[in-house]
């Protein structure tokens, strides 16, 4: 096992009527930014919800960000946050909201450009304070320092990470789940998912508990994923999948191991040329990330088959490919397609243009950091 340092101070506040604690964990007699997204949180009540408990304290909304959330956005709630000075942000809604408001904290503080942040990994030393209400499990977001942004005019997705974009704590009530669309529930899921193997399916470290911890999240998904998108309203499933979401990334079980992340990495580029959903890039990717990297991969693979699938093949190499294709088949039984040809996307097209751009940067990534741009074209072909 490596050496590492874990610190997490988010606060979370899990269970049906949590919301109501809000009153008590926003400072008062601050001004707050609340953001959101499309304003579904009109729709199932949680915005009542979340009115209701913030009571006297001046609140200034913020709606309208996107799915992935966009730099030129962002930028209009900085301006607010600036004018306004707002002393505090809740963030109300799902890991693209909470990424979108991580970046406004940082950027709401930052002297200079902001879109240094994202483009020279320019530090953030200091953010206004964030909390959170959590309604669509997938990205951890609640509970980590990491956000995605995307910018139109460049056709970028670029992430930072700060210690000071932590929120100060997160509401989770699975109960706000329930009125979430099928597609959205099997993104999660799917996300949720790849984020466990981008910390799992790298090489042997010598850490049996975080293996153990990150077999036992694959266990849950895998049970209880297609269970909850046919019974939305199954408090349990819906709490299990929600508390799933938040163990794959808020730091546990890549303490001390080996990371990969290079699907998250080619898939950020396929949202930004194409405009997947990002677990949609993420399941077209790892299948085909996978058998492309299985001799480097393929102790951590077997390992995986035999604990969650039961997989007696004791051949390693076997074993690892019926890993592989237990995931793949996992992604289809949730409805979600693993070919780039299922959104008439060209795999030449996708090899050129994010090749290209891996190129451009002289990128270097995975659990080894030696995938280039050659490696990259090379996948996407099979995708």
């Amino acid at each position: 096992m490596n050496n590492f340092t874990y610190f997490n101070p988010t606060r979370l506040v899990f269970g049906k009527g949590s919301i109501a604690q809000l009153n008590e964990l926003v400072p008062a007699e601050q001004s707050v930014l609340l953001t959101y997204g499309g304003g579904s949180i009109k729709k199932n009540g949680v915005y009542e919800q979340v009115k209701a408990a913030l009571g006297d304290r001046e609140v200034i909304e913020f709606g309208g960000i996107e799915a992935n959330p966009r730099y030129e956005t962002l930028m209009q709630a900085v301006k607010i946050v600036r004018e306004k000075q707002a002393r505090f942000l809740l963030a109300v809604g799902g890991g693209s909201v909470l990424d979108g408001t991580k970046f406004i904290a940082a950027a709401g503080r930052f002297e200079g450009e902001p879109w240094d942040i994202l483009s020279k990994n320019a530090e953030v030393t200091s953010a206004i304070p964030v909390g959170s209400v959590l309604t669509l499990p997938a990205t951890g977001s609640e509970a980590n320092t990491f956000a995605v942004i995307s910018r139109n005019s460049t056709q970028e997705k670029l992430a930072f990470g700060s210690p000071h974009c932590f929120p100060k704590f997160s509401i989770l009530d699975p109960t706000t789940t329930f009125s979430l669309p099928p597609k959205q529930v099997r993104n999660g899921i799917v996300d949720t998912f790849v984020h466990v193997m981008e910390q799992y399916a790298t090489f042997p470290s010598d850490a049996p508990l975080q293996d153990a911890q990150a077999e036992a999240i694959i266990s849950v998904l895998i049970e209880q994923g297609p269970f909850t998108l046919k019974n939305p309203t199954d408090y349990n499933a819906r709490a299990n999948f929600m508390w799933a979401a938040t163990q794959a990334l808020n730091g546990v079980i890549s303490a001390g191991v080996p990371q990969d992340w290079a699907t998250h990495m080619i898939g950020h580029e396929m949202t930004a040329f194409y405009g997947l959903d990002h677990a949609e890039t993420l399941a077209i990717v790892l299948p085909q990330l996978l058998r492309h990297q299985k001799p480097r991969k393929q102790l951590k693979l077997a390992q995986l088959a035999r604990r969650v699938w039961d997989v007696s093949d004791l051949e390693t190499a076997k074993a690892a490919d019926a890993a592989i294709d237990h995931i793949e088949a996992f992604f289809h039984s949730l409805n979600m397609p693993t070919r780039l040809a299922e959104y008439k996307i060209d795999p030449a097209d996708a090899a050129k243009k994010i090749g290209d751009r891996f190129a451009q940067r002289n990128s270097k990534f995975g659990d080894h950091a030696d995938l280039t741009e050659k490696e990259a074209r090379e996948i996407l072909l099979k995708c």
